[in-house]
């Protein structure tokens, strides 16, 4: 368009040609004009639309990393959770073993026994327990056999075997006591 005007200048033809030129000059600028923004109208919501799809793209995008650091992070702090309540229940475990070991100290140097000591002492019993059966039931059919040649009462000869038992099992117990 330019060379156009250029080559009337260089003319030197007529005012009127000139005139005409820049008008339809004009009008192709016009019409160019009209073309590109038509263009831009219709090509500007297809770029519009392709920028807000982009835009959802990328928002779900942004949602799942954030979710995901989310939940790394709960995991995270999930595990340090366990471990602070793991080692806080073996620092109680602890307290509670060095309690429990200052009050059995205290117990025993007030001279109360310890439930392994009333343990070992119910064990004992119940062995002089099953001595004193054994020998009570030797000395009963001991007993039934000397009766014939005894002129003793009945009464006499069921007292006389336990004052013999009662002295074997009261030495037994201490015996028990001397050796414990």
């Amino acid at each position: 368009m330019v060379k156009k005007l250029q080559k009337i200048i260089a003319s030197k033809s007529s005012h009127a040609q000139l005139s005409d030129s820049v008008k339809d000059s004009a009008q192709q600028i016009w019409q160019a004009g009209l073309g590109a923004f038509t263009r831009a109208q219709a090509e500007g919501s297809k770029a519009f639309e392709s920028l807000v799809k982009e835009g959802v793209s990328i928002q779900r995008k942004t949602a799942a990393a954030a979710e995901g650091k989310i939940s790394e992070a709960t995991s995270k702090m999930s595990h340090m959770a366990t471990d602070i309540t793991s080692k806080a229940s073996g620092q109680w475990d602890k307290l509670e073993h060095i309690f429990e070991e200052r009050v059995a100290k205290a117990l025993n140097k007030l001279g109360v026994p310890s439930a392994k000591d009333v343990n070992a002492l119910i064990a004992r019993i119940d062995e002089l327990n099953k001595t004193v059966q054994k020998l009570s039931a030797k000395a009963v059919p001991a007993a039934a056999k000397a009766a014939p040649t005894r002129a003793a009462s009945p009464a006499k000869k069921a007292a006389a075997p336990k004052p013999k038992a009662k002295s074997t099992a009261a030495k037994k117990v201490k015996s028990a006591k001397t050796q414990g």
